[in-house]
């Protein structure tokens, strides 16, 4: 894996407002995600080695489309993420899921950005000891992120 890469966020859908401040912080936090992610990369499987990521922010009806395509599954879901690089991610879940579990929405989109990121390293979900796994290197990376970029006041 690259100790550096270029991350590019866009958000292509209109269902939840995300506030320039947050994409901004969002895509200034995406570098120091990364290198959090090299650091803990799985060196028993796929590692991404390209030279770009990118992120798109897309409603729940593009979300339902990719996921039911690529996956098989229906309905939207928090994140996708393509092997040759590129995360697919629905603010409209991120809101539901953060006031479940009370969270602001900006750091469950940090939350999927980073599993997306975690995937690109090697990461696998499928299996539950592999899950716990990957949480536990998410939660820690979200952590930091959360509080290097001072995101709490962002959120507000």
């Amino acid at each position: 894996m690259k100790a550096q890469v270029t991350l590019e966020i866009a958000d292509h859908q209109s269902e939840v407002r995300l506030p320039d401040a947050w994409l901004d912080a969002l895509q200034r936090a995406s570098s120091a995600a990364w290198s959090y992610v090299v650091k803990v990369a799985r060196q028993d499987g796929f590692c991404y080695d390209g030279d770009w990521i990118d992120v798109a922010f897309v409603s729940s009806v593009d979300s339902d489309r990719a996921h039911q395509q690529f996956m098989g599954i229906a309905g939207a879901t928090d994140v996708i993420t393509f092997l040759h690089g590129e995360l697919v991610i629905c603010p409209q879940v991120a809101v539901a899921q953060a006031a479940e579990f009370g969270e602001p929405v900006l750091r469950e989109l940090l939350r999927y950005l980073i599993h997306g990121l975690l995937h690109l390293a090697g990461y696998t979900d499928e299996q539950e000891l592999e899950r716990q796994q990957m949480e536990r290197e998410q939660e820690t990376i979200v952590q930091r992120v959360w509080s290097e970029f001072s995101m709490d006041e962002i959120a507000k």
